[in-house]
């Protein structure tokens, strides 16, 4: 008899459990009819558990979530400095190539003639970047110093306009026209007329025209200060402002002018002072 008591409790708690209770949801337009949904008092009970439960799991995996796309972004990291570690190594690679190249050549002309100056984790790959980079830094640091000297090279007058005989040499001499003593400022070289001239030098022509008793003459610009003239031209083949590379034809020799024979009168310039051209005058010297 002392079992019915607990009989009753459980009877009376699962009839409360399964009251129904019923929820409404009232929509904003009033056009719609309410939905009224009687659900076990029970059911309202376990769904606000499981709510709750669903609740502190999420908010216990939310660091994990946040450790995940901390590792994904050092992945993605590591795989673009590994993508720029292999760039950086074949950029080395060609760099080495073409330094070996270049000292395979030789002498300095044939150097500055070929050189083209147009044209990275953990711990350990950081130390690897910084050595590549310091790598780079020196590697651009050594292709700054043959562009540099490359165009100093290209400037620098190199060789005769053209293959002769030198009929008057460079400094103190008697005119041939005036009988006056005078000082020369550049070198007569004897060669047949309608010769080519070639420039001596990389520049840009500031002159071509009639200079009087220098008749036809062309004046190129070379930079760093250097500039070399051609004088007596039978014909010029250049306009001011045309660039040119050295080998290239500026005109052709000619004896206009207060010339006695056919000749180039040809002289070099540095820093507004004249130079003995046979100072420049390199593997073409007659």
């Amino acid at each position: 008899m002392a079992i019915m008591p607990h009989y009753r409790k459980i009877k009376i708690f699962f009839k409360k459990a399964l009251t129904p209770v019923t929820i409404m949801f009232i929509p904003h337009d009033n056009s719609r009819r309410s939905l009224n949904m009687n659900v076990p008092a029970i059911g309202v009970f376990l769904s606000t558990i499981c709510s709750i439960v669903g609740a502190v799991y999420l908010l216990s995996m939310l660091p994990y979530a946040i450790r995940y796309q901390d590792m994904e972004k050092q992945l993605h990291d590591y795989s673009k400095k590994v993508v720029d570690f292999k760039a950086t190594l074949v950029s080395l690679k060609k760099a080495e190539q073409d330094l070996h190249h270049l000292v395979s050549l030789g002498s300095k002309e044939k150097i500055f003639d070929n050189v083209d100056t147009s044209d990275m984790g953990s711990f350990e790959i950081d130390q690897v970047q910084e050595q590549i980079e310091s790598s780079m830094k020196t590697v651009g640091a050594i292709k700054d110093y043959l562009r540099s000297q490359k165009d100093l090279y290209l400037a620098t007058p190199n060789g005769f306009p053209v293959q002769g005989t030198i009929s008057s040499p460079f400094g103190k001499r008697l005119h041939p026209v005036s009988g006056q003593y005078e000082f020369h400022r550049g070198l007569d070289i004897s060669a047949d007329p309608g010769t080519p001239i070639r420039t001596t030098a990389d520049g840009v022509v500031v002159f071509s025209g009639w200079n009087g008793g220098g008749g036809n003459i062309v004046v190129v610009a070379h930079g760093h200060g250097f500039s070399t003239y051609y004088a007596h031209n039978r014909k010029n083949t250049v306009h001011v402002g045309q660039s040119i590379k050295r080998g290239d034809v500026i005109g052709y020799v000619g004896s206009t002018g207060a010339a006695t024979g056919s000749h180039v009168h040809y002289a070099v310039w540095l820093n507004g002072k004249c130079k003995n051209p046979i100072n420049y005058a390199g593997s073409s010297r007659s």
